[in-house]
């Protein structure tokens, strides 16, 4: 009963954090499940989630989409994600925790300084962002920085971001879940998350005309960081 709350509650601040800033749910709940569920049910949870909460959000703005530059982020996504499928099976679940939060740290931090690297433009950039974002996603359930590193150094508002970010979520997270599987969890387990992510979308829309978005951000990049070093942490112990 207490790992199922634990559960509904990780489940719910990501959904809730996801619509209220159009990103977020695999930064802040993935360290929260890969230590509840252990590292492979939590990162297969975790790409189920927010690839369902994608679509959701894509419904209504797919019109939007530039497939000039998600073509190439997503073909370079498909080609990498079993790359991090099979670093995910070769190491022990230390090592993995290790990794894991390591990547989310990093991320992290380059996306909060907002890092200008030249070689993010153009098909070029679109190649490169997608490839180590199929690689993340697969390996550590967090692909979405290297496409936010990507928009920022393609000079996208936020609203042109949300949209082709969704769409990148829906399919370079069905390309993870056909690679690594669903996770193993028992009927209460997945009446929790599901509970959990209706009740975190309905919460966040309410909220999401009421809190300014960089504050919202800022909160969700807080709560990442904080999630990554403590994975980090319990890698570094476990080693």
């Amino acid at each position: 009963m207490t790992s199922d709350l634990l559960l509904a509650a990780i489940v719910l601040l990501g959904s809730t954090v996801q619509w209220v800033t159009g990103m977020g749910f695999a930064l802040v709940a993935v360290p929260g499940l890969v230590l509840l569920l252990g590292a492979g049910d939590g990162v297969t949870l975790a790409n189920c989630s927010a690839g369902a909460i994608s679509m959701v959000g894509l419904a209504g703005g797919w019109r939007q989409v530039r497939p000039r530059a998600m073509v190439p982020l997503c073909v370079a996504a498909a080609c990498t994600v079993p790359a991090g499928v099979w670093l995910t099976r070769q190491l022990p679940e230390p090592a993995l925790l290790l990794v894991m939060g390591g990547l989310v740290t990093c991320a992290v931090l380059l996306v909060m300084r907002g890092a200008r690297v030249p070689m993010l433009r153009g098909v070029r950039g679109a190649v490169a962002a997608g490839a180590v974002g199929g690689f993340m996603n697969s390996a550590a359930g967090v692909g979405g920085p290297p496409v936010s590193l990507y928009a920022v150094n393609a000079g996208w508002t936020v609203r042109e971001f949300v949209p082709n970010a969704q769409f990148y979520g829906v399919l370079v997270n069905a390309f993870s879940v056909a690679a690594n599987g669903t996770p193993r969890l028992g009927t209460a387990q997945w009446v929790s998350a599901v509970a959990a992510m209706t009740a975190g979308a309905l919460i966040g829309r309410a909220l999401a005309g009421r809190v300014p978005e960089p504050r919202a951000r800022l909160l969700v990049l807080l709560l990442a960081l904080a999630g990554g070093a403590t994975t980090l942490t319990k890698g570094l112990w476990g080693l």
